[in-house]
């Protein structure tokens, strides 16, 4: 017997049977009546398989609406549909049709694009997102984003001297934007139009070579298992850490540590620059500088050559170490300086703050008040941050 709202109204969760009970309209229509509320569902066969179909809540969706939901299903079935994927297609069309402002459309790409990927490559991804693009275009209806102003956000992003992350956020874009049009909601991608070498300065000439993100944690865990001298294997891992030159590396003193502050003062005659360097230590590095004490006691240096403690180690002595792992061409003790500067670029640090640690000092971009402790407690931050990141390098297949 078909089902009357009158009917569907008076009845109530009698508590027998305990999960609930069943009132059918007829066609595989019912409604479910449960402790929770009055559900709509229909049975159906497709593909010679028993299913059911949500149609939704009782009163929000009539008897009427619900009798509408199930001739629909019909012509569906009829044509070969099975209406659970229909009704998906559904929504999916209702999603994109909202995906009126730039903002929602990569909210929709973002959520499709970041199956299979890392928490961090997706947050990092976001926040980029968040920090140069949204606050121009993020409400901009994307049929009315046109090149030239794509262009100014790649530029804004190289003026702070992230040229790397420029040409990401420029190839993001245009990840989105073809989304926008295998979707439907776009004829042409403004991106593509866009050469980075067009807008944006040629790179600069690479004279120390260095491995780039993906070989990193090789790179650490042969340092690790580095079978050579262990004040080497250990002068590789605190130049990976602290990123500072070489020369000023080897020449350290025990006497320009800081240990209580967790700090290191490098006087300014040992500075490219011929200005006092502070380098915050991180834990990692701390423990480092503890493993090596006990063998170097005995001189000034934290680096003694070998066979004569009154002098440090020499210059060569890294680059050969990363010769005989096998990074001849491939890694410089400079190279670690780099690396740095483009991974703490990538995960949005300060400009200032990672030109300040590396004691690039460019005065122009930086500040003529430079002085070596600015932004010293943002730099432990980061350098602590740093510190984790290599750790974590290590740990990584």
């Amino acid at each position: 017997m078909a089902l009357t709202d009158i009917a569907i109204r008076k009845a109530q969760y009698t508590g027998t049977p305990a999960y609930g009970q069943k009132l059918s309209d007829g066609g595989g229509l019912f409604i479910w009546i449960s402790k929770h509320g009055k559900y709509w569902r229909l049975a159906y066969r497709y593909d010679k398989k028993q299913k059911t179909l949500a149609l939704g809540i009782y009163p929000q969706v009539s008897l009427t609406e619900a009798r509408q939901k199930r001739e629909e299903a019909k012509k569906q079935l009829a044509d070969g549909v099975d209406p659970a994927i229909g009704k998906k297609i559904e929504h999916h069309t209702i999603s994109l049709s909202k995906a009126a402002n730039f903002k929602a459309l990569a909210a929709l790409w973002f959520d499709n694009w970041k199956k299979g990927k890392s928490e961090s490559t997706c947050a990092v991804k976001w926040k980029r997102l968040e920090a140069d693009v949204f606050p121009i275009i993020g409400s901009m209806p994307i049929d009315k984003i046109e090149t030239p102003i794509l262009i100014a956000i790649v530029k804004s992003v190289n003026q702070r001297g992230a040229r790397d992350v420029a040409e990401r956020v420029l190839n993001t874009c245009s990840q989105i934007f073809r989304y926008a049009i295998a979707h439907g909601l776009l004829k042409e991608n403004p991106a593509t139009t866009i050469r980075p070498s067009d807008v944006l300065p040629a790179h600069r000439v690479k004279n120390q070579a260095r491995v780039n993100s993906l070989e990193l944690p090789k790179l650490m865990r042969d340092i690790r298992s580095y079978e050579g001298d262990q004040k080497t294997r250990i002068a590789m891992q605190l130049l990976a850490l602290t990123f500072v030159r070489t020369s000023e590396l080897i020449g350290a003193k025990w006497s320009e540590l800081d240990l209580e502050n967790k700090r290191w003062h490098i006087p300014a005659e040992r500075m490219k620059m011929a200005t006092e360097h502070i380098v915050p230590l991180s834990t990692q590095a701390l423990a480092l500088i503890d493993e090596l004490r006990p063998l170097c006691r005995h001189s000034d240096y934290l680096f003694p050559a070998h066979g004569n403690v009154k002098k440090h180690m020499s210059n060569n002595t890294i680059l050969f170490a990363l010769y005989r792992m096998g990074y001849r061409g491939k890694m410089t003790g400079h190279g670690f300086r780099g690396v740095a500067s483009t991974i703490l670029h990538e995960h949005e640090f300060p400009h200032e703050q990672i030109e300040l640690q590396l004691a690039h000092m460019e005065r122009n971009k930086v500040s003529a008040a430079y002085n070596h402790a600015t932004y010293l407690t943002q730099r432990a931050k980061m350098m602590q941050w740093w510190g984790d990141f290599i750790a974590n390098q290590r740990n990584r297949s």
